[in-house]
């Protein structure tokens, strides 16, 4: 039998025909975000119901290849279940107005419902302490150029001028452990103000939970999404870019230091106060400054240079969370950017455009693919963990295939 970094390929397929996409995704869920969208059936007894629909926009995301008939087909033995034993493949214009009644608003409410973290302590890689390593990071999707498309999400420009299709960008808070998916906005790529990921990740910060240790690089830094984002609940542990003053007030037993961050609004005798007190070890208001803990370290970069990492954590005790625990949890962010890699090259394919017309049938695309994501890396995450090896042993595009061949019994009624 052959293995797959770890795992048998014949348990993952166990895995799967015992219905771990039906539990990472449940009818009720489905039904339950049918009704909260008001995207109800208008009509009885119609061959593709919304909770069908949610369902198929899945589908859609895992047969990225095939045309609609071809993935009806596919899905043939479980969608007669759901119509009837007289039940026939639908025509393309059939399943492209049920997507159009749809809309996104289900897809994207049946992910926030369903989308919560899915290693458990005995998860390798899972948690640092008692902190559950999480990250944010953006991704981007080609897709179609239509005047719609491009009006709605706006292009990038390119080295000779625009783009050449127009694209939506995700941002999202994942799990490094499962590189689960569990909180996720959509936007555009262009088009002025509040389209860059800094801005679209200003929008989940709210949404961070206690006890996450959420990691993020330094395109994310700001001092009001610091604010945003360590008072919702969660722990921070970001990398800052070399032109964030972090003065050092005290050096720490593992090498760290006190620092602290100060709004910038605060200029000349006004920031002095605010680090002097700061040094004194006082309580800070919360809207001019933040106590900090710094942790730097060198690296050697592509070109054999030495390069600075300066992380900001608000971690600030070293006995809860050593300097060197801290700098290697950091690099559990590329956890992040292999998750978003799975997703864009193996379950989307390589450079493929999305297939949708319309921003509104794009958002459903997106959201049907984060979806998908989730429940493969949940599959994944709960073979590795039974079988105590870290997720990462356990090949994506083995599990994807054993996925594809089971997807009947994989999608629930």
């Amino acid at each position: 039998m052959a293995e797959t970094g770890g795992v048998a390929e014949g348990s993952l397929a166990d895995w799967v025909s015992l219905g771990v996409l039906m539990s990472a995704v449940p009818r009720d869920v489905v039904d339950d975000a049918v009704a909260v969208t008001g995207k109800g059936a208008r009509r009885a007894g119609g061959k593709l119901p919304p909770h069908v629909m949610v369902y198929f926009v899945m589908a859609l995301a895992l047969f990225a290849d095939e045309d609609y008939e071809e993935v009806a087909a596919r899905l043939g033995g479980t969608l007669r279940g759901w119509g009837g034993g007289d039940w026939a493949v639908p025509t393309s214009g059939g399943i492209t107005q049920a997507r159009q009644r749809l809309g996104h608003e289900p897809v994207a409410e049946v992910f926030s419902q369903v989308a919560v973290p899915v290693a458990d302590l005995d998860t390798p890689g899972a948690f640092l302490g008692a902190w559950r390593l999480m990250s944010v990071d953006g991704m981007e999707w080609d897709v179609p150029d239509t005047a719609a498309n491009r009006e709605a999400f706006g292009a990038k420009a390119g080295s000779q001028g625009q783009a050449a299709f127009p694209a939506v960008r995700a941002v999202t808070v994942s799990e490094c452990a499962s590189h689960a998916p569990v909180l996720a906005v959509l936007g555009p790529v262009a088009g002025g103000k509040g389209t860059g990921e800094q801005s679209q990740a200003r929008q989940l910060y709210p949404r961070l939970e206690e006890g996450w240790l959420v990691i993020a690089d330094r395109n994310f830094y700001g001092w009001a999404d610091w604010c945003a984002a360590s008072g919702a609940g969660a722990d921070l542990l970001w990398r800052v870019k070399s032109n964030v003053l972090l003065p050092a007030l005290e050096l720490l037993p593992d090498g760290s230091y006190r620092s602290v961050l100060v709004n910038p609004g605060a200029q000349g005798r006004k920031r002095d106060a605010l680090v002097e007190a700061a040094r004194r070890g006082e309580d800070l208001d919360d809207g001019q400054a933040r106590h900090v803990r710094v942790i730097e370290y060198e690296v050697t970069d592509r070109d054999g240079e030495d390069e600075l990492i300066a992380l900001v954590t608000t971690i600030t005790d070293p006995r809860a969370a050593s300097a060197a625990l801290l700098a290697r949890a950091y690099h559990e962010r590329w956890e992040h950017e292999t998750g978003n890699a799975q997703l864009k090259t193996f379950l989307r394919g390589p450079g493929k455009v999305l297939r949708s017309q319309s921003p509104d049938m794009v958002r459903q695309e997106v959201w049907g693919y984060l979806l998908t994501h989730y429940a493969i890396s949940a599959l994944i995450c709960g073979a590795a963990t039974a079988a105590g090896i870290d997720p990462d042993r356990v090949r994506y595009k083995r599990t994807l295939r054993a996925v594809r061949r089971a997807v009947g019994p994989a999608f629930p009624p």
